[in-house]
């Protein structure tokens, strides 16, 4: 009998088969650029071609170290097709947080905005000899600059061949906001599946026109939209970074109608004066996520936006990133979720013992899927512990109703311990967002003698606004239970965040520790 051959479900085909469908609509606009589908499918695969014909091997680790751009995103196709491993690197890091993220990843290639090619060069003596350095766009020469091999018409084109949807396709490292960054081994399978559960869970559509402002290393503008909306056929703007005003403008005046930001972004565009003024009725879909959005902030974008659906997309890095999803129609009972399961996704909420916990106590989300890493890139012990039971664990406090809705109480390592007794920062911090003078707040625990933590609030004033301390203490006592109140309010001029728009709360914890122990409330 003659053997059927197999046809794995790839993410590089992802891309080819809108080409076969939608050839001629517009893929993807990037400054004055802008590509068909078929003109993007063919630009991937002279990239392909080139990586393989530079040395490339199936398996490599091919890292990725820019800003947004449309050959940030051919690479990683590329990657795909060719059977590399694509490695997305936080354009933000530099001396030995770059040099970790390159070593420990293997990176046999790193390919580099010209902006940020002195942070390589600072650390190209810790880099492997063989490692071969390209540019992204822009380069200065010929060689190994992506868009160049885009843009060259008389190139071969490379097509894919040999590629499993159980290869690894990228290593995807989670934010390091509380230890070393981890790379989760993503295979074509996962980010398949996860694509199929954005699709169908955020209603995706061929006829949305989406914004694409959040970096493309992270996962969830990558994962999430830009890969899912390329597989609808979707005609997608991207851009360099989120930016209030120009998301703003985009809607009133380029006919962009769904757009993407962390609750960080969306709490600037609430209080943007643009947001009054900018005819804003063709913005149809908002979506949310990476961070947990404040309720009284999540309030006024409804209430100035009736006719838009939002979603609440939750997830982390690891699951591709969409775990669950909170619908438009959901929002009004429960606007503090993060809604359900996504469709490839079965969640639990368990106690230390991996007992499932009853309605409205809380406990540790956990996941299985098809969209789940293989584990950690080089880190056996740290897998191990993640899949503990057999199943993955996120590591977010949560509670869970009778409905199956969770409801994330704060990151484990996030919780306060204040006098024996564990108060989650998200509470305290919706307190404080119901006061018109803040514009940003992240609250934390500090050491202290007595209280083991002091809960202390680290807050960015609104334009303009003028509050004491105290006032803002007196605030929170309010509405909160007196030892859930601040003990004390740190006014700052920015809360550090990285490009995803997530609070870095170790940052603040170490800047402010030494202040913590003075403090007696």
């Amino acid at each position: 009998m003659t053997p059927v051959p197999a046809f794995p479900s790839t993410v590089g085909q992802i891309l080819s088969r809108s080409a076969r469908r939608v050839p001629a609509r517009v893929a993807l606009r990037f400054g004055a650029r802008e590509w068909t589908y078929a003109q993007l499918d063919a630009a991937v695969g002279r990239v392909a071609a080139q990586l393989l014909a530079d040395g490339a091997r199936p398996g490599d680790r091919i890292a990725a170290y820019g800003k947004n751009s449309d050959a940030y995103l051919a690479l990683y196709l590329a990657c795909a097709r060719a059977g590399l491993v694509h490695v997305p690197v936080n354009f933000n890091a530099t001396g030995d947080e770059l040099a970790y993220l390159l070593t420990q990843s293997g990176a046999a290639a790193v390919f580099v905005d010209p902006a940020l090619a002195a942070n390589v060069d600072a650390i190209a003596d810790r880099l492997d000899a063989g490692v071969r350095r390209g540019t992204l766009r822009d380069g200065a020469g010929p060689a190994r600059d992506v868009l160049a091999w885009m843009a060259d018409p008389a190139a071969p084109v490379h097509e894919e061949d040999g590629v499993g949807d159980d290869d690894l396709v990228q290593l995807l490292y989670t934010s390091g906001t509380t230890s070393l960054p981890k790379g989760a081994m993503m295979t074509h399978r996962a980010f398949v599946h996860e694509y199929v559960s954005c699709i169908v869970g955020l209603g995706l559509h061929e006829d949305d026109a989406p914004l694409h402002a959040l970096p493309l290393y992270h996962s969830a503008q990558m994962h999430v939209f830009l890969l899912p909306y390329l597989a609808v056929g979707a005609t997608n703007t991207l851009v360099e970074a989120p930016d209030p005003a120009d998301i703003l403008r985009r809607v009133e005046e380029d006919g962009i109608d769904s757009v993407f930001v962390p609750p960080t972004v969306w709490v600037a565009i609430a209080g943007h004066p643009d947001l009054a003024t900018r005819d804003l009725d063709g913005l149809r879909k908002a979506f949310y996520g990476a961070s947990i959005m404040p309720v009284p902030v999540l309030e006024k974008l409804i209430e100035r936006l009736p006719d838009v659906a939002f979603y609440n997309c939750f997830g982390q890095s690891e699951i591709g990133p969409l775990a669950t999803i909170l619908q438009p129609h959901e929002h009004a009972a429960r606007p503090d979720s993060v809604g359900r399961a996504a469709l490839f996704v079965e969640t639990r909420v368990v106690d230390d013992a991996m007992n499932d916990v009853q309605p409205g106590e809380l406990g540790e989300v956990v996941y299985r899927s098809p969209q789940l890493c293989r584990g950690y890139w080089e880190k056996p012990q740290e897998t191990a512990e993640a899949f503990a039971g057999g199943w993955f664990h996120s590591g977010d406090l949560v509670r869970i109703d009778e409905e199956g809705y969770l409801f994330v109480v704060d990151r484990i390592k996030d919780v306060i311990n204040t006098g024996g007794v564990l108060v989650a920062s998200r509470e305290v911090e919706d307190a404080l967002f119901r006061h018109d003078a803040v514009a940003e707040v992240a609250v934390i625990g500090l050491p202290h003698e007595r209280w083991i933590e002091a809960i202390a609030a680290v807050v960015v004033l609104a334009d303009g606004a003028t509050v004491t301390e105290d006032e803002l203490i007196a605030h929170a006592r309010g509405g909160l239970a007196a030892h859930k109140v601040p003990k004390s309010v740190h006014v700052v001029p920015e809360i550090p965040k990285n490009a995803s728009g997530k609070i870095l709360k170790r940052e603040l914890r170490e800047q402010l520790g030494g202040a913590g122990s003075a403090i007696g409330r």
